[in-house]
C-alpha cells in the first residue's frame, strides 16, 4: 500500500465540518465524505447543506479548489439513520442521545473507511461545544472505529471556526439547526458510563444491527453535477 493519506471525512451539513475538511485538504488528504441523515425528521437541508459546502470547496479558484476535486471522492455517501437515532429517544437511553448518535456514526465510518482503505476518520468535533464534544465521552465514540480519529478543530473556540467558514465562504451555506440535534435532550449526559452505553444499545436491537439496517439503505449523490 502507498503513503497516500485517506480518511472518512463525516458532514453534517453544519459550520464546523467544512473547515475540518478544508484543514486536511491542505494537509495533502483524500477523503470519502460521507452524510449521516435524519431526513424524515429535519428534511432535506442538511444533505443540501453538505453537498453545497463540498461543490463550493471544490469550486474555489485556487489551490485549495484544486486540492479539492483532486482529493475529495465525488459522490458524497449519505446514510440515512432516521429509523436507528429514534431508538435512542426512549426514556431508558435519552439523556446519552448524542453519545449514541456519534457511536453509529463512528461505526459506520469505520466500516466505509475499511472499503475506502482509509485509515483516519475526520470530524469537526471541538471540546465543549457541544454535550457529546467532552473528553469523558470522546473515548466511548471512538472506541467504536479501528480508524484513528482525525480532530484539526478540537481546541478552536466557536468564534475562530465561523471566522475561518467566512473565510471559505462557507459560513452562509451552513447555516442550520444541526442534523444531530433534531432528537437531543435538554439535558444530556456528559460523562459517559460505558456499561450502561452498551447495554441501552443492546435494549435498542444492537449496535450492529443497527449499523448494518442503515447501510442497506446508503446512497450516492454526485458532487458538481449541479
Amino acid at each position: 500500500m502507498s503513503g497516500e493519506k485517506k480518511c472518512i471525512a463525516l458532514i453534517s451539513g453544519g459550520i464546523d465540518s467544512p473547515v475540518a475538511i478544508a484543514r486536511m485538504l491542505k494537509d495533502g488528504w483524500k477523503m470519502q465524505c460521507v452524510h449521516f441523515s435524519l431526513e424524515e425528521l429535519t428534511g432535506k437541508a442538511p444533505e443540501e447543506k453538505s453537498v453545497a459546502a463540498l461543490n463550493h470547496l471544490m469550486s474555489l479558484d485556487s489551490e485549495l479548489g484544486e486540492m479539492a476535486k483532486q482529493h475529495i471522492e465525488p459522490n458524497l455517501i449519505i446514510v440515512p439513520v432516521a429509523e436507528q437515532a429514534s431508538k435512542f429517544t426512549e426514556k431508558w437511553a435519552h439523556t446519552e442521545y448524542f453519545i449514541h448518535m456519534k457511536r453509529m456514526f463512528h461505526r459506520l465510518g469505520d466500516i466505509i473507511g475499511k472499503e475506502y482503505g482509509a485509515t483516519h476518520l475526520l470530524t469537526g468535533e471541538n471540546l465543549g461545544q457541544v454535550s457529546s464534544q467532552t473528553l469523558g465521552n470522546m473515548g466511548a465514540i471512538e472506541a467504536m472505529s479501528d480508524l484513528i480519529p482525525l480532530r484539526p478543530l478540537l481546541c478552536f473556540d466557536k468564534r475562530h471556526i465561523i471566522d475561518m467558514a467566512r473565510a471559505l465562504g462557507t459560513y452562509e451555506l451552513s447555516l442550520a439547526v444541526e442534523v444531530c440535534d433534531a432528537l437531543g435532550p435538554r439535558k444530556p449526559t456528559t460523562v459517559a458510563n460505558k456499561e450502561w452505553l452498551e447495554l441501552s444499545e443492546q435494549r435498542a436491537g444492537g449496535m450492529e444491527i443497527l449499523v448494518n439496517q442503515a447501510l442497506r439503505k446508503k446512497y450516492l449523490v454526485n458532487l458538481l453535477s449541479n
